[in-house]
């Protein structure tokens, strides 16, 4: 299975239309570990409206776990077959290994606010 998580500096991203790039982590269910990692660039442009989705389902990622989101780009994730968490913070491979242990639930919570100049309507 492959998770993918929006990154800053080795950081879970606050918002994944604004992410610096891409870590992307394949990972073994049944043993509990990641068995190799990727970085993908981060499209230019508002999460929902990049093909992100498209590129990452391509890739054969199943699962985003995120910091916050518009509902936008939730929906174009969930489209595409890709299942969201949001409400993640911290390290990347921190958040996949919680993830991985059952420790990581989605908070639900959707980003409504955006920066001055910010054109995407969620």
């Amino acid at each position: 299975m492959k998770i993918a998580l929006p990154t800053r500096e080795n950081l879970i991203d606050g918002h994944f239309g604004h992410c610096e790039y891409y870590t992307v982590f394949t990972i073994d269910e049944q043993s509990k570990e990641i068995l190799s990692q990727e970085i993908i660039a981060s499209p230019a442009g508002c999460g929902c409206k990049s093909n992100i989705a498209t590129t990452l389902k391509e890739m054969g990622v199943e699962l985003l776990l995120a910091g916050n989101m518009g509902e936008g780009a939730v929906n174009v994730l969930k489209k595409s077959g890709i299942e969201v968490v949001r409400g993640c913070a911290g390290n990347v491979k921190e958040v996949a290994l919680s993830w991985l242990a059952g420790s990581v639930m989605d908070s639900g919570e959707m980003c409504h606010a955006h920066e001055a100049g910010h054109e995407c309507q969620h």
